[in-house]
């Protein structure tokens, strides 16, 4: 095969562009927001009009990342941010309960109580997440199924954990939020990526998906989910294995039988997803759907 010769362009680069565009004399109408160049004019760029701009741009940004790094596709994994690793949530929990020793009648911490021990439960999920995390990572190339998360901490940062685990790379969207933006330390840094667009955000977390992982989570979760269940009922994207880890908690929060008793979901419907109880379960899961050779 013939190498293709790059010829020289003839315009120059936007860089170039921008470089001569400073080198502008000192005058008023040199000086006055309107000489600006376009693409370079944060305030053109922030205002309301350009929101179409900016939506492509952050559809584009990410993916042209993702393209220079070759990765192909992606294994991408839910849950809640809160979730906490087991140390911290036994250490959450000894420091309530040595509180209540001084204050046995205080409501509130009798109400928190009853939360860290949750939370000490649900740490199990963490492991999970992690091992998962790991198990996809060292069965894997470095450039498909690579692990993605929302990019938080948690069932997320467990995730990038396991691959950090490992040495492989792995993926975080996180995203601008009043609380919990802080993209977790065990991304890939090239490729953590933060989005302002709920909507964008979802469409990079599918885009090369070819399995989702849901752990329990809230708000976030929900929404997530519901959004890869919609999109495989209504095939607007190819049916790939969707995994609800820890039956118990997805039949508490969600009655699927009950929508499919009153109409508003067929019975078949329920089939897009099935339920997961081990990161090994899920793990042998994805690996047979997408024809993936275990390594020994």
């Amino acid at each position: 095969m013939t190498q293709k010769i790059l010829r020289p362009r003839v315009f120059p680069s936007a860089n170039e562009d921008a470089k001569a565009a400073r080198q502008h004399v000192n005058t008023p109408q040199c000086n006055s927001p309107s000489y600006r160049l376009a693409f370079q004019d944060q305030d053109f760029l922030l205002r309301e009009e350009l929101r179409p701009v900016r939506l492509q741009l952050e559809l584009l940004k990410p993916e042209l990342a993702l393209q220079e790094q070759q990765i192909e596709s992606t294994i991408v994994i839910y849950g809640s941010a809160r979730m906490l690793d087991p140390e911290s949530a036994n250490v959450r929990l000894e420091k309530i309960l040595e509180a209540l020793k001084k204050d046995p009648e205080d409501t509130f911490l009798q109400q928190e109580l009853v939360r860290a021990r949750t939370m000490v439960s649900n740490s199990r999920y963490y492991n999970e997440s992690r091992k998962l995390g790991r198990l996809i990572s060292e069965n894997t190339d470095a450039y498909k199924y690579v692990v993605m998360t929302g990019g938080g901490f948690g069932i997320m940062g467990a995730a990038n954990h396991g691959a950090h685990d490992v040495g492989a790379k792995s993926i975080g969207m996180n995203i601008v939020l009043p609380f919990e933006q802080e993209p977790n330390p065990y991304i890939t840094p090239e490729l953590s990526f933060q989005f302002h667009y709920f909507a964008i955000r979802k469409m990079h977390l599918l885009m090369r998906a070819k399995a989702v992982v849901a752990f329990p989570g809230g708000f976030g979760t929900l929404d997530e989910l519901f959004e890869v269940l919609t999109l495989i009922q209504t095939r607007k994207v190819r049916p790939i294995p969707v995994l609800l880890f820890g039956r118990r908690f997805w039949q508490r929060v969600i009655n699927f039988d009950v929508l499919v008793e009153e109409g508003t979901i067929n019975p078949e419907d329920v089939n897009i997803f099935q339920y997961v109880s081990t990161a090994e379960q899920a793990w042998e899961i994805i690996a047979a759907s997408n024809n993936i050779e275990v390594h020994p």
